[in-house]
């Protein structure tokens, strides 16, 4: 964590050289981009659990204190009604119950926890932000959660292969591979 006079000096220099809004982004890319370890071996853990399928979740908290939560993959319940309308099953395609995702934000925000990231897995496949994920994190071309961080886990032959993680860049409308830190 940055000390008050590292910060008061880091906005000088850089209020001095950018706009203010950059300066922002600054200040929420270097506090708010860490996963906490045990988070992480709770999301490999369900994409483990959940494979051959994709897992889905969501990760929620305040700095350090971090929840994970395991959503179920509806895919194969919405391919199984209406294939016309969803043609691909869980195996390359997740779908969270929007009631169940709208009681874990709601949930969140009255205990005055963020939503810090999505995530879900790719079964045999790269961990790479498809058209796909754009298309789901999108309405009329934006995210609905901008600040949040979104996971994609790739496990191949029932093993963690890699992570990858992605988060919207608002002047380039798009989503764009990030660092993250864990602690």
């Amino acid at each position: 964590m940055l000390s008050g006079k590292i910060l008061t000096r880091l906005f000088i220099i850089h209020f001095q050289k950018f706009a203010y809004s950059e300066f922002i982004i600054l200040i929420r890319t270097v506090f708010a981009m860490h996963i906490n370890k045990e988070t992480i071996e709770s999301v490999f853990q369900h994409a483990l659990k959940e494979y051959p399928d994709e897992c889905c979740g969501i990760i929620t908290g305040d700095g350090s204190n971090q929840a994970v939560h395991k959503c179920e993959n509806i895919q194969n319940k919405l391919h199984a009604e209406d294939p016309e309308r969803y043609p691909r099953d869980a195996r390359t395609a997740y779908f969270i119950d929007r009631k169940v995702f709208e009681g874990i934000i709601s949930s969140a925000k009255k205990q005055g926890k963020e939503v810090i990231a999505f995530y879900h897995s790719h079964p045999e496949h790269e961990s790479y932000f498809s058209e796909e994920d754009v298309a789901a994190q999108t309405v009329f071309g934006q995210p609905e959660f901008p600040e949040a961080l979104h996971a994609v886990i790739s496990v191949r032959n029932g093993k963690i292969h890699d992570m990858k993680w992605f988060k919207w860049d608002s002047d380039k409308q798009e989503f764009i591979k990030t660092m993250i830190e864990y602690k």
